[in-house]
């Protein structure tokens, strides 16, 4: 070691530390993880590292010499006092983005999407909102521009709504080319047939369009739609599980949107909307259904069977060898293929199905003199050219979230000065400068260094709304008192109390659990049927959502997370749970609270949508489990293996299961560090399926050992005990999600140096009984937010 190694060493207590106890692991003699730390400063990825580790008692290893509790504090200390001054400047994500343009200038979002085209945002950690991983490319800066060119044609329509109109289809429907064929045969028409939900992978008769009205709707507005509807064989002769379908839950019809510019009518489309909640629908008829519905040009109504049959194709092949008794005789020799089998299955079998003979649309419905985002822009008095500053200086205030300077207001006049000095109509002159305000700085970032009242109220609400701050918060900006503690304190309620912070349940939960990846690796449909067929996905993210809102509602425990024995489950769900008992199938869509009897399925380790996002869709793995327990749950991120480090041992002559693999793969040293906290908590997750059904053998039918022991000497025989182990460890949990509330609030990574902000604020929220609602207020208050 060099001489000023040497003085670094007598100066630093952290340095002392990672020479008693460190070195000897990761050193010049040993790299565990591909780690060393005697040469010099650590990177800040590393100190926060080493120092989590530290802190949870999991670094030294068990087997190794102990520090002293203080000799432990001493170095979390040091490493805390080498915290620099950060602010974080960011723009706003995708997300961020639409829901802005959206509440700014008073547009309905749903069917139109000027994000389209931007790249995907940069994530860290999982969060879509981190300041420096947001990249602001030449290839972004093109993308904002004709983003702000749709957004201002948008808000702006050329042309006055037209009177209402009525369109009426009947008879003679297309619905699509591998339905017609047999519907022709057998003349069947006059209606079209919904047969499968529409998550089916083949889309036959999972939706049913106008492709008579391609065009769509001229305006955007408001629609009325009735559809002449008849529900038929909910009650058939067929096993549940061939149709995947319950038996006893009424049908249910829903209408979303689609534009035929966007791809097959008959497919799922990038945006379809769901324009009316789906209705039961009482059996037989026809009887005619109402809907209102809102529609953007170009846009069309789609009929939709949500409860419908898994995969129907399937049976239309081999329906006539199945069930010849549902046939007439002269149709039992139905030959093979599939056209044939459709054409007799379509005729003859009863199956279930809901027809729809008949759609009436009328509208647009009471539009506006002015429509609400050209309201927004230009007020109740239509443009003028001596108005050209007014407007510029309202919207720029608007948009900046801020009072908007003389100097920018100078600024903007002159693009449309200039324009319209090149011969450019007025009106279409100052639309390119509402355009520039759009592509301003003032406008795409969020947090731009500042710390003044106005900067607090976009921090906030972007925190807690992923939208721009509206007039209440504003007012109190625009007179300081939101820098007071008790108004921010209570505007930070007021925000949470609005249906709007549900965008910060979503984006939270997403970030923090990876919720957003949920489907990135879809179960296989043949092993996993009903993910697809009872619409797993959505309600597995709902019913995480629906924990957090309560505790955030009720301010109720954050270690519920852990260990709450309720949940929220629809009864799909709930089926999957091995409990759908508890819920009618009448009714059955909706979600409610119930309490949980069996301990296996407290808190988060138990919802289906964090084993489902931590596993692959074919098979489970310890390892991606285990590392998403420890990077979400247990706060200790395992490092990246190193680049030099196999896979799985291919050398496993008497290997038996995963386990066994695992072990083998251990016996490397350079494995062994890493894989000794990762697969613990990863063993203790295998009970569960891919899609989070209960489970004790494997496919192939070996038992499962679910058993292990933590770093820290911990151990248990199954996920009950890894989860009473996480509990004898509430603090660390408590620091683990005061960091990640904290990161998604401020929008910057956090590091070692930021430590004591972290540990202060997880104090503050422990002595007031841990609630929620109570970490999010400490979170607004404190200097790391306010001050970001």
């Amino acid at each position: 070691m060099t001489f000023v190694l040497l003085l670094a060493a007598a100066l630093d207590p952290a340095t002392v530390f990672l020479n008693s106890y460190c070195t000897s692991c990761h050193g010049e003699k040993a790299q565990m993880a591909n780690r060393r730390f005697d040469r010099g400063p650590l990177t800040p990825a590393d100190l926060l590292a080493v120092s989590r580790r530290v802190e949870a008692s999991t670094m030294p290893p068990k087997e190794s010499p102990q520090p002293t509790p203080a000799e432990r504090q001493a170095f979390l200390t040091a490493v805390a006092s080498q915290a620099p001054a950060k602010v974080a400047l960011r723009r706003m994500n995708r997300r961020e983005y639409r829901n802005t343009i959206g509440t700014l200038l008073n547009l309905n979002m749903d069917q139109f999407d000027p994000t389209s085209r931007f790249p995907r945002d940069q994530q860290y950690a999982h969060m879509d909102n981190i300041g420096d991983t947001l990249i602001t490319s030449g290839y972004l800066l093109e993308q904002y521009l004709d983003a702000a060119d749709a957004v201002i044609r948008k808000a702006l329509p050329a042309q006055p709504p037209p009177p209402p109109k009525t369109w009426i289809f009947k008879d003679k429907f297309e619905q699509q080319k591998e339905l017609d064929g047999a519907r022709r045969k057998n003349n069947l028409t006059q209606y079209m047939s919904l047969f499968e939900h529409p998550r089916t992978p083949h889309y036959e008769g999972a939706y049913a369009p106008l492709h008579a009205f391609a065009e769509g709707v001229p305006v955007d507005g408001y629609y009325e739609v009735k559809v002449q509807v008849e529900a038929l064989h909910r009650k058939n002769p067929y096993d549940p599980k061939l149709f995947g379908m319950d038996p006893e839950a009424p049908f249910r019809f829903g209408v979303v949107a689609g534009n035929a510019r966007a791809g097959y009518l008959q497919h799922e489309q990038p945006l379809q909307p769901l324009l009316a909640e789906p209705v039961d629908l009482a059996d037989g008829g026809p009887h005619w259904l109402a809907f209102r519905v809102r529609l953007d040009a170009g846009y069309q109504p789609r009929f939709i069977f949500p409860n419908g049959m898994n995969n129907v194709r399937n049976v239309f092949s081999s329906y006539a060898r199945r069930f010849p008794q549902f046939l007439p005789e002269g149709e039992r020799n139905v030959g093979p293929g599939i056209v044939l089998g459709r054409i007799a299955m379509m005729k003859f079998a009863p199956i279930p199905q809901i027809r729809i003979h008949q759609v009436e649309i009328r509208g647009p419905l009471d539009q506006p003199a002015i429509p609400p985002s050209q309201r927004v822009l230009y007020g109740d008095r239509p443009f003028a050219p001596e108005r050209t500053r007014e407007i510029l200086t309202n919207f720029a205030t608007k948009a900046y979230r801020r009072p908007a300077t003389l100097e920018e207001i100078n600024r903007l006049e002159a693009i449309a000065t200039k324009r319209r000095a090149a011969g450019i109509p007025a009106e279409t002159a100052l639309q390119d400068a509402l355009k520039a305000v759009l592509c301003s700085p003032n406008f795409l970032y969020i947090s731009n260094g500042e710390t003044n009242a106005y900067a607090l109220a976009t921090r906030l609400s972007y925190f807690l709304w992923s939208s721009p701050p509206d007039e209440a918060l504003l007012k109190q900006a625009s007179t300081g008192a939101l820098l007071r503690d008790a108004v921010l304190k209570a505007e930070t309620r007021r925000l949470l109390a609005s249906p709007k912070s549900n965008a910060f349940v979503e984006g939270f939960l997403d970030s923090w659990l990876n919720l957003r990846s949920l489907g990135d690796m879809p179960p296989d449909r043949d092993a996993f049927g009903a993910y697809y067929w009872d619409d797993l996905q959505n309600a597995m993210k709902t019913e995480s959502r629906m924990l957090m809102r309560h505790l955030l509602d009720a301010n109720k425990s954050l270690h519920d997370f852990l260990e709450a024995r309720y949940t929220f489950v629809n009864k799909p769900l709930a089926r999957l749970y091995g409990i759908d008992n508890a819920i009618p199938s009448i009714g059955g869509h909706a979600f409610r609270q119930v309490e949980l009897t069996d301990p296996r399925r407290a808190g988060l380790l138990g919802h289906g949508g964090i084993l489902t996002v931590s596993a692959n869709g074919i098979e489970t793995s310890p390892v991606t489990r285990g590392v998403w327990a420890l990077e979400n749950i247990f706060g200790t991120p395992p490092a990246p293996p190193p680049d030099d480090v196999p896979a799985l041992d291919p050398d496993v002559r008497g290997a038996k299961t995963v386990r066994d693999l695992l072990v083998k793969h251990r016996e490397s040293p350079a494995c062994m560090s890493c894989h000794r906290s990762i697969d613990p908590p990863g063993f203790a997750l295998e009970n569960f399926d891919p899609i989070g059904r209960w489970r004790t053998k494997y496919p192939g039918g070996k038992p499962i050992d679910a058993s292990g022991v933590l770093p820290s000497g911990e151990t248990f025989s199954d996920i009950v005990g890894l989860r009473q182990a996480l509990l004898q460890r509430k603090a660390d949990f408590t620091r683990t999600i005061t960091q990640k509330l904290l990161t998604y609030a401020c929008g910057r990574k956090f590091d070692a140096a930021d430590r004591p902000q972290v540990e202060a604020i997880a104090a503050k929220v422990s002595a007031q009984g841990h609630g929620l609602r109570d970490l999010v207020e400490l979170i607004v208050q404190n200097e790391a937010f306010r001050q970001r």
